[in-house]
């Protein structure tokens, strides 16, 4: 027999985690070991718990579900997440995905989606709303394009990527690479336009999700 898949489940909303109980609970390869509606308990209990998934509320009281996926990655904890969610911008779901989320079902359509968004995430898959298929595609684009941008950084420029990434500011990187303060700041503005960012911090955010390639 299969080992079954385990599930920690936070949602705030009694009701609504009331019905995704009894959705899951038609599959008898799925076992919910905990329900909780207070995210600052999640991390605690898949500590505790172990599960294979968390399905997670993006919006809780105590921890979001953002800050959940955060404190998983920073203690690197082995369960996979999926959120069910409300959301459907574009910078939401792109934020999630980032911090390592494998599943993003949307709550109008979760009752039809939720058990094969768990399986898909179990075998080791995405799993994305249907609805949501575009995003999926765009994500993928944005991906080439963000590695082709990232192919054509100088030398130069991926050394102060990797100082940025160390949380260093222009004066620190400009100390330590016997620059000028105006030359650190032309290759922030260098490297902005290459990889088509935009906003004082999307460079340090760059580069802070990708450290391991600099």
């Amino acid at each position: 027999m299969k080992k079954q898949i385990s599930l920690l489940m936070a949602d705030d909303h009694p009701v609504y985690r009331d019905g995704l109980r009894q959705i899951i609970g038609t599959d008898p390869a799925l076992m919910i070991l905990r329900e909780t509606g207070n995210g600052a308990e999640v991390l605690p209990l898949a500590r505790e718990l172990k599960p294979d998934i968390a399905i997670l509320d993006m919006d809780m009281p105590g921890l979001n579900g953002l800050d959940i996926a955060r404190g998983r990655r920073k203690e690197r904890l082995t369960f996979e997440i999926i959120f069910v969610t409300m959301y459907r911008e574009e910078d939401m779901f792109h934020e999630a995905m980032d911090l390592g989320a494998r599943g993003y079902v949307l709550k109008d359509t979760a009752a039809a989606d939720i058990l094969q968004g768990i399986h898909a995430v179990a075998a080791g898959q995405h799993y994305i709303s249907p609805t949501l298929s575009g995003m999926l595609v765009a994500r993928s684009t944005r991906h080439q394009r963000e590695a082709s941008a990232f192919d054509a950084l100088t030398p130069a420029e991926r050394r102060i990527l990797r100082l940025i990434a160390s949380d260093k500011t222009s004066k620190e990187i400009a100390e330590e690479l016997s620059l000028s303060p105006r030359t650190v700041e032309n290759h922030r503005t260098n490297m902005s336009a290459k990889l088509g960012l935009q906003g004082s911090h999307s460079l340090l955010k760059f580069a802070f999700e990708n450290k391991a390639r600099l």
